[in-house]
């Protein structure tokens, strides 16, 4: 029995400072979050202890805010723009390294990851130093292609995973019944990456919207949020930021929640269509 307890008693203290642990790192990683979305509601312009009241009108403020709509507006055009560049290239890319063997295979899909793994420093010199070279002006464009390359590889990532757990079998069906090829992608290939491409996108989509370094070195006369956040804090955080900061950061949250459901979802509907 004596034996039995303390191997409770070591089960529990271990249990224990598991938590603590884990407690612990929540705290490190949401912290500031959290500080932050505290700070929004305070009534006191300065963001200081203590809390001297609380209010809403610092949202109002931010909301209202021309500058701060216009680089939030910019920022949405960006982060659309790159989605869909990352789409276009992504998704056949995808396609190619699951549906062909070619030599080079393996380095070309390393290639292909490699500008989401440099550090954003590295990638906006370098698209930079090739505009230059190219004589292209620095606009929201050149911003939107920089963001397109550097997030191209979450797409490829997502759809070829997702193409490697598809059962082949079931394209070889719907072309055994008679199927066009092009009725087996709409009808049966699609619906089972839909989930991937979604949550790819989703995942592009927030990073995409609030990145700066790569928005540094490519961004012309146009803020991005980010951008705009970055020239208003270095004088001082303001409770309008507290305010912007919070909705960002409850967006994020939901976009990146939407993205984990879907790219680890079982992929697309279950019950495909009966073809024609």
């Amino acid at each position: 029995m004596n034996k039995v307890s303390q191997r409770r008693r070591r089960l529990d203290l271990g249990n224990t400072a598991l938590g603590i642990a884990a407690a612990s790192a929540l705290g490190f990683l949401y912290g500031p979050i959290i500080t932050l979305m505290i700070f929004s509601f305070n009534d006191n312009p300065i963001t200081r202890l203590p809390l001297t009241g609380w209010t809403l009108d610092w949202y109002y403020k931010a909301l209202t805010n021309s500058d701060l709509l216009a680089a939030l507006w910019n920022s949405v055009i960006v982060a659309v723009a790159a989605v869909m560049i990352c789409l276009v290239i992504g998704i056949p890319t995808a396609f190619a390294l699951d549906r062909f063997n070619f030599r080079g295979k393996t380095l070309f899909r390393r290639l292909v990851i490699l500008p989401i793994t440099l550090p954003g420093i590295i990638t906006g010199v370098s698209i930079l130093a090739f505009f230059s070279l190219a004589g292209v002006k620095l606009s929201l464009l050149t911003v939107i292609i920089g963001h397109g390359t550097a997030l191209t590889a979450i797409v490829v990532t997502n759809v070829f995973a997702r193409l490697q757990r598809f059962d082949r079998r079931i394209e070889e069906a719907s072309a055994d019944i008679g199927a066009r090829p092009w009725q087996t992608f709409v009808y049966i290939t699609l619906p089972n990456i839909r989930s991937a491409i979604i949550g790819s996108a989703l995942i592009a989509f927030t990073l995409s919207f609030d990145e700066i370094p790569v928005t540094y070195f490519l961004t012309g006369r146009d803020n991005t949020l980010p951008m705009y956040i970055w020239s208003v804090i270095r004088r001082g955080i303001t409770p309008e930021i507290n305010a912007i900061g919070t909705i960002i950061v409850a967006l994020s949250i939901v976009l990146i929640f939407l993205s984990v459901l879907l790219i680890h979802s079982d992929g697309g509907t279950r019950k495909n269509r009966r073809l024609s």
